[in-house]
């Protein structure tokens, strides 16, 4: 392996463990469970990525690099996936916002019984 390819795993790594760490810094500092899935979510995903590539690339086996770029594309296709059951989830349910939230921009737009979203509420159902 050249010294190249060795800075640039170890800096891919250690990048993205600096973004699992403020993602895991998010899950604990946030103050309401919105905020917190957003920090795992967006910071968790793009730290654990580039510790994949940092071991592809310090590998260099095909194998390995192969199994990496399928786990990256596995976190890309799943997490905002996750993230947005969990946060429909947690508004369904109710969990409160944070008092420092200022605009709600889902009250209305849930059909009760049915967890349904309109695009803007109706004035009248009949119409």
């Amino acid at each position: 392996m050249s010294l190249i390819a060795e800075i640039l795993a170890g800096l891919a790594a250690m990048t993205g463990a600096v973004f699992v760490f403020s993602a895991a810094l998010g899950l604990v500092r946030m103050p309401d469970v919105y905020l917190r899935m957003h920090a795992a979510t967006k910071a968790g995903t793009l730290g654990s990525g580039l510790v994949l590539v940092g071991v592809a690339v310090w590998s260099g086996e095909p194998g390995v690099v192969l199994r990496a770029l399928a786990a990256i594309l596995f976190l890309i296709m799943t997490a905002p996936v996750a993230a947005h059951l969990l946060g429909r989830a947690a508004y369904i349910s109710g969990v409160p916002l944070w008092r420092g939230t200022s605009i709600d921009e889902l009250r209305g737009r849930y059909q009760g019984s049915e967890h349904r979203l309109r695009s803007r509420p109706r004035d009248n159902d009949d119409a």
